[in-house]
């Protein structure tokens, strides 16, 4: 297959990483959503994403659009998968995927004006690559022609958890391209099998190839007042570190409205090409199901697992073991803080529970245990009555900020590793089995000097234990509020 390149253009890939939600609960949670866990192999969904446009002969460096609470994550999945992105675009906000577009096209465009957009969400599955690149070769043949093409998947079974795309006719001298005759929200079952039968409706895969110059222009005469707003955000976009913060007033003014809404319902320039390429938006734990891996009685199972007499169910033990006797079309997920059970049929009303979970404001929607810092990452063991205690791991060169606290006292106990300890002027280096204590309101710094990770127990006692009660100095990180 030819490099897609062409005078008319380099392909630029976007990938939209700016969700949180908790579909895939109790796994994925607001601050760790599922494009950043290992659902389906080793890496992480937006690890994957990336490498299948990593071919840098096909196409640019790609450009992440992320939430701004996700991004240490971000930046440090996509160097672990060996993805340098040519920026990361931190929402301040989240405004839907009209404006993550446009905020991504008005900052391509800069540099590359013929640019076309390859935009796809960071939390789908693609199981076949290369029908994935020929799909994106053949939108491209349309794009360079005027067209913003937008990808259909061919639809298997009556779905009434997607979108669909109804095709027109073909388009002219672009084999594979199409018209868009109209776009279709999700069904009834009934229309759904109907749309299945008919054979020219495709799911909506919410996946783009756009000329980046068309989009804004589009976009202009049909949001004028949105792309203002984006326009308004890049121009005044900050620097921080390896990210580009849009300017968070300016973005709020932006509609929060997708793209199918703003723009390709509204276009006489959509186009569509259909593509089988085992693509899943793991939207649901039965559709994970779906395309996992099964034993021979419909199982799919992940961690420490023991099944008997047992059959089409998803099974997933991250924490201890979890043992089934005699159940059937089950979801059953342990994490270390969450047991959750669902009928398998009944994966699209978890939002529910959620829902639930929000209305208690119930802090295992948002946070995971285990949570993950630019430094590296601490998890709690224990939460009670003035006291706290954390198992932390710092990563080699890495250090936390110089803070202090009004409201606790810590004990920090090194398990193994180096660490270097700032308390008010003093400076001290200690090793595995030695301790040190941090008295209320002492200025402090914990350091990783060695070349393997640092871990400690730290035990926090006090009045007060909330995260919040961090008065940070000084930080490597930019997360020092400024007045």
């Amino acid at each position: 297959m030819p490099p897609t390149q062409t005078p008319n253009g380099v392909i630029h890939p976007v990938i939209l990483s700016g969700g949180s939600g908790t579909r895939l609960w109790p796994l994925s949670r607001a601050l760790y959503p599922k494009q950043l866990l290992p659902l389906v192999s080793d890496q992480s969904l937006l690890q994957e994403a990336a490498i299948r446009v990593a071919d840098r002969k096909r196409f640019a460096a790609p450009l992440i659009v992320s939430n701004d609470e996700h991004r240490f994550i971000v930046a440090e999945q996509l160097r672990v998968a060996g993805t340098e992105p040519s920026a990361i675009l931190l929402e301040p906000i989240g405004r839907n995927t009209a404006p993550a577009v446009a905020v991504a096209a008005l900052t391509v465009v800069t540099d590359a004006p013929d640019a076309l957009l390859l935009v796809m969400p960071s939390d789908h599955v693609i199981a076949d690559r290369e029908a994935f690149l020929a799909a994106v070769e053949r939108a491209a043949t349309a794009a360079r022609l005027g067209r913003l093409v937008t990808f259909g998947i061919k639809a298997t079974k009556p779905e009434t958890g997607y979108g669909y795309i109804k095709r027109g006719p073909p388009l002219d001298s672009i084999a594979g391209a199409f018209e868009v005759a109209g776009f279709v929200e999700k069904p009834d079952a009934t229309r759904a099998k109907s749309y299945v039968a008919s054979g020219d409706h495709s799911w909506n895969s919410g996946i783009f190839l756009l000329p980046a110059a068309l989009y804004l222009r589009e976009l202009e005469r049909l949001k004028p007042e949105l792309l203002n707003a984006c326009r308004a955000a890049v121009d005044k976009a900050t620097r921080d570190l390896d990210f580009i913060r849009l300017d968070k007033t300016e973005f709020a003014k932006a509609e929060n409205v997708s793209i199918d809404y703003a723009v390709m319902e509204h276009t006489p320039l959509a186009a569509v090409v259909p593509a089988e390429m085992g693509w899943s938006d793991v939207g649901t734990w039965d559709a994970l199901w779906q395309i996992g891996r099964k034993d021979n009685a419909g199982n799919l199972a992940t961690g420490d697992v023991v099944i008997e007499d047992s059959r089409n169910n998803l099974l997933r033990a991250d924490s201890g073991m979890l043992a089934v006797l005699g159940v059937e079309d089950l979801v059953v997920v342990v994490t270390s803080d969450v047991v959750m059970v669902a009928k398998r049929d009944r994966a699209q009303d978890i939002k529910q529970l959620v829902a639930k979970l929000e209305h208690a404001g119930r802090g295992e929607l948002k946070t995971h245990p285990l949570v993950h810092r630019p430094w590296g990452s601490y998890r709690s063991i224990h939460a009670g009555d003035r006291v706290q205690v954390k198992h932390i791991m710092v990563k080699p060169g890495a250090k936390l900020s110089l803070q202090k606290h009004h409201h606790r006292a810590e004990h920090w106990v090194i398990v193994n590793g180096t660490a270097r300890v700032t308390r008010d002027n003093d400076e001290t280096i200690l090793y595995e089995d030695q301790s040190t204590y941090i008295p209320m309101g002492t200025v402090h710094r914990l350091e990783n000097p060695g070349k393997i990770p640092l871990h400690l127990i730290e035990v926090q006692s006090g009045s007060y234990l909330g995260e919040d009660d961090i008065v940070r100095l000084e930080d490597t990180y930019g997360r020092i509020d400024k007045k």
